[in-house]
C-alpha cells in the first residue's frame, strides 16, 4: 500500500487548514487512515511546535525546520510560512530530496521564483503550488468548455477578488502589511489566486498595465497602541491585461472591499458564448450560448446555471450532489500533489505555474511604479 509522510512547516491559520485537509483525504477517497500522515511539524518557537504536534497528533516537533528535513520518516514537506521564507526552505527541501507543497505566492520576486523552479527540477522532486481554487468542479467544467471551443473567439475577460479584511484604520500592523516579509500586498495575497485562475483557463499573459495603491498608509503597531508604523504594500490593485492573442481583460483586487467577505468571480466573453463563475455559488457555472437563438421557438437565450456540484473523480464521500467548500478544494489540491508523488507524474499547479503568476505580479508592480504597459519577460 502506498503511503506518504508529511512534514508540516508553519502552523498558523493556513497550516491548521492544511492539517485538517490531509486528515480528510482518506475519507473522501476510501484510503486507509495511515496512508497519509503528518509525521512532524516545525514552527519558529518550540512551544508553538509542541502545541501544533498535540493538535495534529504527531510525535515529532521542532523549532528548526532543518531537523524536519533531516528525518528519514519525512517524504514531503508542506510549507505554510510567510512569503519571505519560501525560497530558503524550498532550496533546502529540494537538496534534502523531499517533495514540496508550497503556499502561494511562490516567492518574494521573480528571481527567487526562477531559482526555486530550477532547484526542484534539478533535484527531481515533485513540487506543487497551493492554488486551491482551481479545484472547484465548476472551474474544471469551465476549463473543459473553453478547451472544446464553447465560447469561440474570446473577446475579453474580467476577474475580481475583493475582501474587506483591512477597511478599518484601527486594524494593527501584521506581517501581511510588511513588504520585507510578504513581497507585496493585496496583489500577492489575493491577486495570486485570481490571476492563477485566469492563467489556468486562458493561458499565458503577455502584458499588463496596472495601478496599485495604499489607502491606509499608517496603522497602529499593536491593538490599541497610539504608535503607528508605515504600510508599504498595496491595499488595492487594478490591472488591464493582454494575452498573446491580443485579447484584453481586467482584474480587480482589493482588501478594502467594504461588505465583501471572500468575493471571487470571473467572466469570459466570446463570439459563441460566455462563462461566469462566482465563489458564492461554487457548485455552479453560468453559461451563455449564442446558438440558442437558432433553436426551435426562438431558443432560450440568457445565462443559465449548469451543475458542477461535488463531481470529483474517484470520490466516495460526500455524495456528488453536495456542494464543495473551501476545505474540500484544499484537500483536493493536496490529494493531486500526493497522487503525483505516488504515480510519478507531473504536478499541477506546478512551480512553473507559480513562476508565471509571479511574473504577472512583478509586471503589475513595475507598471504601477513607472506607468504604461509592461511586457512579461
Amino acid at each position: 500500500m502506498q503511503k506518504i509522510r508529511i512534514g508540516l512547516i508553519g502552523y498558523g491559520g493556513i497550516g491548521r487548514v492544511h492539517a485538517a485537509a490531509y486528515r480528510a483525504i482518506p475519507f473522501h477517497y476510501g484510503l486507509p487512515a495511515d496512508s497519509i500522515s503528518i509525521a512532524g511539524v516545525a514552527t519558529t518557537r518550540r512551544e508553538t511546535a509542541e502545541r501544533a504536534a498535540n493538535e495534529i497528533g504527531c510525535d515529532f516537533y521542532t523549532d528548526d525546520y532543518q531537523a524536519l528535513l533531516a528525518r528519514d520518516d519525512i517524504d514531503a514537506v508542506d510549507i505554510c510560512t510567510p512569503n519571505n521564507s519560501h525560497h530558503e526552505i524550498v532550496l533546502a527541501a529540494a537538496a534534502a530530496g523531499k517533495h514540496i507543497y508550497c503556499e502561494k505566492p511562490l516567492a518574494m520576486n521573480v528571481a527567487e521564483a526562477v531559482s526555486m523552479a530550477e532547484a526542484v527540477e534539478n533535484a527531481n522532486v515533485k513540487a506543487q503550488m497551493t492554488f486551491n481554487f482551481r479545484f472547484f468542479p465548476a472551474i474544471a467544467r469551465a476549463k473543459q468548455l473553453l478547451e472544446a471551443g464553447f465560447v469561440g473567439r474570446i473577446f475579453s475577460f474580467r476577474g475580481r477578488y475583493h475582501r474587506s479584511s483591512y477597511i478599518s484604520s484601527d486594524k494593527p500592523m501584521s506581517w501581511r502589511l510588511r513588504r520585507e516579509i510578504t513581497g507585496g500586498g493585496a496583489l500577492f495575497d489575493l491577486g495570486s489566486h485570481v490571476l492563477d485562475l485566469l492563467y489556468y483557463l486562458l493561458g499565458d499573459f503577455a502584458a499588463v498595465n496596472a495601478t496599485l495603491d495604499t489607502l491606509i498608509k499608517e496603522r497602529p503597531v499593536a491593538v490599541g497602541s497610539s504608535e503607528t508604523a508605515p504600510v508599504d504594500v498595496d491595499d488595492i490593485a487594478f490591472l488591464h491585461a493582454r494575452l498573446p492573442s491580443g485579447t484584453l481583460g481586467t482584474v480587480e483586487i482589493s482588501r478594502m472591499g467594504t461588505g465583501a467577505t471572500n468575493d471571487l468571480s470571473f467572466e469570459i466573453f466570446g463570439d459563441q458564448g460566455a462563462l461566469r463563475f462566482d465563489l458564492d455559488q461554487p457548485a455552479w457555472l453560468q453559461v451563455y450560448d449564442t446558438r440558442d437563438a437558432d433553436a426551435p421557438l426562438g431558443g432560450q437565450r440568457g445565462f443559465r446555471k449548469i451543475e458542477a456540484v461535488g463531481r470529483y473523480n474517484g470520490q466516495r464521500a460526500p455524495d456528488w450532489t453536495m456542494s464543495p467548500d473551501f476545505m474540500r478544494v484544499h484537500a483536493e489540491c493536496q490529494y493531486q500533489f500526493i497522487r503525483a508523488t505516488w504515480e510519478d507524474r507531473p504536478t499541477a499547479p506546478s512551480f512553473r505555474d507559480g513562476l508565471h503568476v509571479q511574473r504577472i505580479m512583478d509586471a503589475a508592480e513595475r507598471s504601477s511604479e513607472n506607468g504604461g504597459w509592461v511586457i512579461l519577460t
